[in-house]
């Protein structure tokens, strides 16, 4: 299993992005805020400096004047962050006093509703500096002159953006010792949440070998319990697995022992003749006996495989075959068997049927199949190999049958009808566990011949 390091670190790593992206939103939303609230603060300064030199305003002799109060020069004179500037126009447009280069409003710039005056906001250039500009226009009825004034007040923008930047500075410290308070609130939270984790490993870590019993789910959070359920029924399986290698070797002890003894014992009498005659009887019964040992190992070694080819098949592993093929190959490859016990082998295959599966379990469970029917058929008999669309084997006999009280023990490992004979019990027990391995349906029933008949079922693979 490749490692993919902490997952305390990935989720820090994870949270600090998190939180860095929170950071930045924050402080463009702080920094505009800021750059609101501080232009509200400031025009409602602006349009008071304007008013004020408004009511300074005077007529005399025709001519207008502007009478600009000490207090307004005092409030917009010289500011520690940035200037301030005003312009009085005549009703032609001339100018009264003030700098006469002061930007006019841009076309279609509205007029404000914040404030009952005829004034305009506006951001503008002045002098190679950023200014914020109000337009205020006072109506003048005199004797002598009517009509109206504009008077602008302009402010670099020094104080509005040193204002913004202190919101900004004072909300990233404050969000950034939150943060950095989060990440360590999240480091101790996370080791706290994952040490029950540890004690699980531990607990695992610390058992021996034979020590399959389930964990305890005392002090386990929600979220680990699937973990410990999953660790339980895997050991409940592996012991399941353990308990069957057990008693399939105990019974193959026992299998090997009773024929290995009778053969000894045979040699040893025939040993003890003198009479050439039974010296052959004792080697053809050996013979015999060595038969049954050969095909014993040989049902013990296609057990063995089972279990590896299972694995491959549940890995993944199976492969698209054509079942109608290795039946073919099967039954020409029996063909002289049959035909030297005196039976007539069929084969039903009309068209290729395709089955996921591992081939050697296939051609196990084929083999069993026909060797048991074989096996069991008199001489003179039928066998019939018989492969049909979606993926389904039968193989037929007219031999004895089983009965059905006795269908399904026959699977059971060891387990024989008659204790004479070659066989051992395993042929049909591979040949289900064969099936299991597939997730392949079997059934034994009494065919058309008056015999048994199996029937296997695979899993639908597709079309071809």
């Amino acid at each position: 299993m490749a490692d993919v390091g902490s997952l305390r670190w990935s989720l820090l790593r994870r949270l600090s992005v998190l939180l860095a992206l929170l950071l930045l939103v924050s402080g463009w939303s702080a920094y505009w805020n800021g750059r609101a609230a501080a232009d509200t603060a400031y025009d409602r300064t602006l349009l008071a400096s304007a008013r004020a030199i408004a009511e300074g305003l005077s007529t005399h002799s025709g001519q207008l004047s502007a009478n600009v109060p000490y207090v307004a020069l005092d409030t917009f004179a010289y500011d520690i962050a940035g200037r301030i500037y005003y312009q009085v126009l005549d009703g032609r447009g001339q100018l009264v006093s003030g700098y006469d280069d002061l930007p006019a409003a841009p076309a279609g710039t509205p007029r404000t509703d914040d404030y009952p005056a005829l004034a305009w906001f506006y951001d503008g250039q002045y002098r190679g500096h950023g200014v914020r500009v109000v337009s205020l226009l006072q109506p003048l009825s005199e004797p002598e002159m009517q009509g109206m004034v504009e008077i602008r007040v302009a402010e670099t923008q020094g104080a509005r953006e040193a204002m913004a930047r202190s919101l900004l500075t004072d909300t990233l410290w404050r969000l950034g010792l939150l943060a950095v308070a989060a990440l360590v609130l999240v480091w101790l939270a996370v080791g706290a949440a994952l040490r029950p984790l540890g004690k699980i490993s531990e607990a695992v870590e610390e058992r021996q070998p034979d020590d399959l019993r389930p964990l305890r789910l005392v002090s386990v959070q929600r979220e680990l319990k699937p973990l410990v359920v999953a660790i339980n029924h895997f050991t409940e399986r592996l012991r399941g697995q353990f308990e069957r290698q057990a008693q399939f070797i105990a019974d193959a002890s026992h299998e090997l022992r009773t024929p290995l003894a009778a053969l000894k014992a045979r040699i040893e009498l025939g040993l003890r003749q003198q009479n050439p005659t039974a010296w052959r009887e004792t080697l053809e019964d050996a013979e015999q006996n060595t038969d049954r040992l050969t095909h014993l190992a040989n049902q013990l070694l296609s057990l063995a495989r089972i279990e590896s080819g299972a694995q491959a098949v549940a890995e993944g592993g199976a492969q698209r075959l054509d079942l109608s093929q290795l039946a073919r190959e099967l039954g020409l490859a029996m063909a002289a068997l049959a035909h030297k016990r005196g039976v007539a082998l069929a084969l039903e295959a009309e068209r290729p049927v395709w089955v996921l599966g591992e081939p050697t379990l296939l051609n196990e469970l084929l083999s069993n199949l026909l060797d048991n029917a074989l096996a069991h058929t008199p001489p003179g008999g039928n066998v019939v190999l018989r492969v049909v669309e979606p993926g389904m084997l039968e193989v037929e006999d007219d031999g004895p049958g089983i009965p059905a009280q006795e269908r399904d023990k026959v699977f059971a490992r060891f387990y024989r009808r008659h204790t004479e004979g070659m066989g051992a019990g395993l042929g049909l027990a591979i040949v289900g566990e064969i099936c299991r391995a597939h997730r392949a349906g079997i059934r034994l029933d009494q065919g058309e011949l008056g015999g048994l008949r199996v029937r296997v079922e695979f899993p639908d693979s597709g079309p071809a």
